[in-house]
């Protein structure tokens, strides 16, 4: 998915220092996505701008698009980042330079890895289902990863974790002892957090990571703080484990990992190290070469905005 903000802030991001256990409620800035669909943006948010190497968390939905045409993020590059499609209702056709064509469905894994570049187009089909509710995530790269050849993945069988209450499919990484088959270049973890109402548990948590909770629906209790849909609570580093309540059916994304330590720049649909990383960037997607070119999308690709006239400097662990 793309950054549809026409005038991307560049964004520092890294490790801060003495992450601890926290309870820092995250509201969402707003886009639109397409007709009769808008994003609430988690991340990069005020004073939060990643969690372990997530650095972009979109939630949308649910929308009624039965009279819509529904998403449509006409095609857009990418580079030194992966992108994760992640769906509780609808579903989402994604082409990319690759040649890839795959229509995403509910609780199915899209993970499209871009390495040192791609571009892709995500649009809800035709016909498509009546209603639009999910999730579209970043990971950073690290440098070593930022010159690996693209790839996408489509995993529609995920490992399932289940407890009195709960039902915990596993995105990416490691929960408990179930594994998902999506490559990651990072310790991190995302899993799909199903709670019945009346649910009351404590999750093992890995304490060297930083986690966040993003409401998808209902509400939940988490370590005492309510979180609703469409927000999203920042719980730090330190937590062995975390308690969560609900009293009906609600649903929650998890994410977590080893707090990032390299020092990147986040600009529009880029991730880098320098200035002139994303220069290149984009003046190369302007000028129609590098990224490759998606085909069988109805529309012209999607410019790149002008590049701010502040420095796009790179910082890690300082705020």
């Amino acid at each position: 998915m793309s950054n549809l903000d026409l005038k991307p802030a560049p964004t520092s991001c890294g490790r801060e220092a003495g992450t601890g256990p926290a309870k820092d409620l995250l509201t969402a800035r707003q886009f639109p996505l397409g007709a009769g669909t808008v994003v609430r943006r988690l991340l990069p948010n005020l004073g939060r701008r990643m969690v372990g190497a997530w650095c972009f968390v979109d939630h949308y939905g649910p929308d009624d698009i039965a009279d819509e045409p529904g998403m449509q993020v006409p095609p857009h590059p990418h580079m030194g980042l992966q992108t994760v499609s992640w769906l509780h209702q609808g579903e989402v056709l994604h082409r990319d330079s690759l040649g890839s064509l795959q229509t995403v469905r509910p609780y199915e894994l899209g993970l499209m890895t871009s390495g040192r570049a791609i571009s892709h187009s995500e649009e809800s089909p035709r016909p498509h289902a009546r209603y639009l509710h999910g999730a579209q995530l970043w990971v950073a790269l690290p440098e070593a990863g930022l010159h690996l050849a693209p790839t996408f993945e489509h995993h529609p069988d995920l490992p399932v974790v289940t407890a009195p209450g709960l039902r915990a499919t596993v995105i990416l990484g490691t929960l408990d002892t179930a594994t998902s088959p999506g490559t990651t270049h990072t310790p991190l973890v995302g899993a799909d957090l199903a709670l019945t109402g009346g649910a009351d548990l404590r999750l093992p948590l890995v304490p060297d990571f930083e986690y966040a909770v993003l409401a998808m629906s209902g509400r939940v209790d988490v370590d005492g703080v309510p979180v609703e849909p469409g927000s999203m609570l920042y719980l730090g580093c330190g937590r062995p484990d975390l308690p969560l309540r609900a009293d009906g059916d609600a649903a929650v994304l998890l994410l977590g990992g080893e707090p990032f330590d390299e020092k990147i720049v986040m600009w529009w649909n880029f991730i880098g190290r320098t200035t002139d990383d994303i220069a290149q960037a984009r003046t190369d997607w302007m000028a129609g070469t590098r990224f490759g070119e998606v085909h069988g999308y109805a529309g012209a690709r999607l410019p790149a905005p002008e590049l701010p006239t502040v420095p796009l400097k790179a910082r890690g662990r300082e705020r």
